[in-house]
């Protein structure tokens, strides 16, 4: 999978107060009626549980410039939550999942699957929010490491 080029996004997720955010490349359009998008995270670490808890999550869609981000919401700095969201300016915008003021695109979504297929659980989500920002080089992941389109 190293060879295979991927956009980079951080999926983001509130529940009881608690926030989760993954860096990910496994995501992608579904149907744009209704808006459908879908994300796969690792369902080894019991912290993404926090996702079908919550049965919300934004995808936010990074540009070249927020790579120090991409770094960190994977873990490689073992960084706690509070730490990588401090890295950035966060808000909401329909469903209470944190949204990445800046990214090129937000995609806030309501859970409507979830489904475990092999080592990760796709999530599908309708989106109900969506914010359009600035134009900019996209951030994509390949060959173990960071590139800009």
């Amino acid at each position: 999978m190293a060879r295979y080029a991927g956009h980079v996004q951080i999926a983001t997720t509130v529940h009881e107060g608690v926030r989760r955010g993954v860096t990910v490349t496994a995501a992608c359009s579904v149907s744009d009626n209704p808006g459908t998008v879908l994300v796969c995270l690792n369902h080894s670490n019991p912290l993404n549980e926090l996702f079908n808890q919550s049965g919300i999550f934004a995808l936010n869609t990074l540009m070249t410039e927020h790579q120090p981000l991409a770094v960190a919401f994977s873990g490689v700095d073992h960084l706690d939550v509070d730490q990588r969201f401090a890295l950035a300016e966060w808000d909401t915008i329909t469903t209470g999942a944190p949204a990445l003021v800046g990214a090129r695109v937000v995609f806030d979504c309501r859970l409507i699957e979830a489904k475990p297929v092999a080592t990760h659980t796709i999530m599908i989500g309708e989106v109900i929010g969506i914010r359009i920002g600035e134009a900019g080089p996209a951030l994509l992941y390949m060959d173990r490491g960071y590139h800009s389109v």
